[in-house]
C-alpha cells in the first residue's frame, strides 16, 4: 500500500491563489529539508513549470480525461515513491468539472487519491460571507475531507480578525493562516493562456523565493504537514515504464524560451521506446544536432517572431530535412513554427515554410478544452480507428490552407484545425493543435520511434558546434 503524505490545494474558483499557495508550500517544505513532489490536476503546462521551479523536481499532471483512473494512480505513485510530501494543485473550482456528478473535479481527485483538501479563499471584498461560503462547500459533499482553509489577499489585521471569528463561530473549520495582499513585484503576471511560463523568462524564478518566505511567515506549516499525513493508503499498482538506458535513435527536442510545453511522461515514453533525446533551440542554434527525428512541442512562438525569423539558417535546414523525409512530430506551437509564417495583428514572421499554410493569431481562443481524436487511416504510423485523448488551447488558426491537405485524425470531440479534422500530414511530418499525453495515446511513443527507424534518416551535424550539446536531463 502507498501512504505518501499528500494534500490537495483547492479553491472556490479560478484566480484565487492556488498556484501561489502550492508553489510557496513546495518552496517552504523544500527549505525545511523535505523531498517535495508537486502535481497539477488537469492538462495545464504553465503552472507545473512554476511548481517544478519551486520544488526542484519535475511536476507531474494528473488528468482524468487524458490519463484515466489507473494511469493517474500509476503516475502519482511512480513520481512520489521517494517523496516526504506530495503537494497537488487543483484546477478551476473545487467541485468544477465535465461530469455533473463531479467525478473528474478536484474534489473527485481528492476522493480518488484519498487526500485531504486545503481550501484557499480570496478574501477580497468579503468578511462574514467567507463563513457562509465555507459552510456551503463543506455541506455540498460531507464525505470530502476539507481539512483547513487559508485566507488569501487579506487587507489587514482587522479584516483577518473578523474573518477568523466568523469562520470559527459558524463553520469551525481549521484556519491554517492568512496571506496579505502581495506587492505588485511579487504577483504572477497573466496573459492569453494563463501565467507567463517561468521557462520563458528565468528571472521570474526570483519571485518563488519571496513567495516561499511569505508562506513561512504566515502559515502553520507544521499543522499542514500533519494534515498531509492523514491521507489514506492507496493500492499498489505497476509503476510507469522507464528507460533501460539503451538507445538506437536520437530525437531532437525543441526546448527554449519559445517552446516549453512538454509532459515529462512523453519524454520518458520516448526514452523507454529506445530514443536518446537531444535538446536544441530554434531561437539560438544555427544548425540541428545529429538526430534521426524531431519533436517540436508547444509554447509561445508568437512572442518571439523576430528572433525565430532571424534564425533563417536553422529554419532552412529544418525545411530541407523535412523535404528529405526526416520524421517530425509537432504540437500547436510546433505546428505554427512549421507553417509559412505567423501573423499577429500588424506583425508577421517567416517560419520554416514546410506546411502549406500560414497561422494567424486571434483575440479569442479558436480551440479550448479536451479533445478525442480517431485515426482515419491516412497516417502510416497511426493505427486506423485508434483513439487519442488529449486537449487543445490555441488563439490561432491556419489561413490559406489548401484543399488537398491531408489529415491524420477525425475530431470526435473538440475543434482541431478545420472541418473537425486535425493532424496535418506532409511527408513524414505530423503536426496538430492537439496536445497529447502518453497515457492518453498509449502507443504514440512506440509508433513515432518506429517511424523514425523505418525512415532511416539522419541529420549530419558534424559542422555544428552549437546545437545538440545538451542531452535532456533525466
Amino acid at each position: 500500500m502507498s501512504s505518501v503524505p499528500r494534500i490537495i490545494i483547492a479553491a472556490p474558483g479560478r484566480s484565487s491563489g492556488k498556484t501561489t499557495l502550492a508553489m510557496g508550500l513546495c518552496r517552504a517544505f523544500k527549505k525545511k529539508g523535505l523531498a517535495v513532489q508537486p502535481f497539477k490536476k488537469g492538462p495545464d503546462y504553465i503552472d507545473p513549470m512554476w511548481l517544478t521551479s519551486a520544488a526542484g523536481v519535475e511536476c507531474r499532471n494528473l488528468d482524468f480525461h487524458m490519463m484515466g483512473d489507473e494511469n493517474i494512480l500509476r503516475a502519482f505513485q511512480t513520481a512520489s515513491k521517494n517523496a516526504d510530501i506530495a503537494v497537488i494543485e487543483g484546477n478551476m473550482g473545487l467541485y468544477d468539472g465535465l461530469d455533473l456528478e463531479g467525478s473528474d473535479s478536484t474534489a473527485g481527485l481528492a476522493h480518488f487519491l484519498r487526500s485531504p483538501v486545503i481550501l484557499v479563499v480570496d478574501a477580497t471584498g468579503m468578511n462574514r460571507s467567507a463563513a457562509a461560503l465555507l459552510l456551503g462547500y463543506r455541506q455540498f459533499d460531507p464525505e470530502l475531507d476539507i481539512a483547513g482553509v487559508i485566507l488569501n489577499r487579506v487587507s489587514g489585521s482587522r479584516h483577518e480578525s473578523k474573518m477568523r471569528k466568523s469562520i470559527e463561530r459558524h463553520v469551525g473549520m481549521n484556519i491554517l493562516g492568512a496571506l496579505p495582499k502581495a506587492p505588485d513585484d511579487v504577483g504572477l503576471t497573466e496573459r492569453h493562456l494563463g501565467l507567463i511560463p517561468v521557462k520563458e523568462d528565468p528571472s521570474l524564478a526570483s519571485k518563488i523565493a519571496v513567495i516561499g518566505e511569505m508562506i513561512e511567515r504566515n502559515l502553520d506549516l507544521e499543522t499542514i504537514h500533519s494534515i498531509a499525513k492523514t491521507a489514506g493508503d492507496l493500492p499498489d499498482v505497476e509503476p510507469c515504464p522507464t528507460s533501460n538506458g539503451e538507445s538506437d535513435i536520437k530525437i531532437g527536442v525543441a526546448m527554449d524560451r519559445a517552446f516549453t510545453f512538454y509532459y515529462q511522461e512523453n519524454l520518458e515514453a520516448l526514452e523507454s521506446a529506445g530514443a536518446e533525446l537531444v535538446r536544441f533551440s530554434p531561437l539560438d542554434d544555427t544548425r540541428l544536432p545529429s538526430v534521426n527525428g524531431l519533436y517540436i512541442g508547444g509554447g509561445f512562438p508568437e512572442m518571439f517572431l523576430s528572433e525565430l525569423e532571424s534564425n533563417a539558417r536553422l529554419r532552412n535546414q529544418i525545411k530541407e530535412e523535412i523535404e528529405n523525409g526526416l520524421p517530425v512530430y509537432a504540437e500547436c506551437g510546433g505546428l505554427m513554427y512549421l507553417a509559412r509564417s505567423i501573423i499577429w495583428s500588424e506583425k508577421s514572421g517567416a517560419m520554416v515554410n514546410a506546411l502549406n499554410f500560414s497561422v494567424e493569431m486571434t483575440k479569442k481562443p479558436m480551440g479550448l478544452g479536451y479533445m478525442t481524436l480517431e485515426a482515419n487511416g491516412n497516417s502510416e504510423w497511426l493505427k486506423p480507428k485508434s483513439k487519442v485523448y488529449c486537449h487543445e488551447f490555441h488563439h490561432s488558426r491556419p489561413v490559406q490552407l489548401k484543399g488537398d491537405t491531408r489529415f491524420a485524425w477525425n475530431v470526435l470531440r473538440g475543434t482541431g484545425i478545420e472541418n473537425r479534422m486535425d493532424g496535418v500530414i506532409y511527408k513524414n511530418v505530423l503536426a496538430s493543435y492537439a496536445h497529447l499525453h502518453s497515457c492518453g495515446a498509449s502507443t504514440w511513443a512506440e509508433d513515432f520511434t518506429g517511424l523514425i527507424r523505418r525512415a532511416g534518416k539522419s541529420v549530419n551535424a558534424s559542422d555544428n558546434r552549437e546545437a545538440g550539446q545538451a542531452q535532456i536531463s533525466k
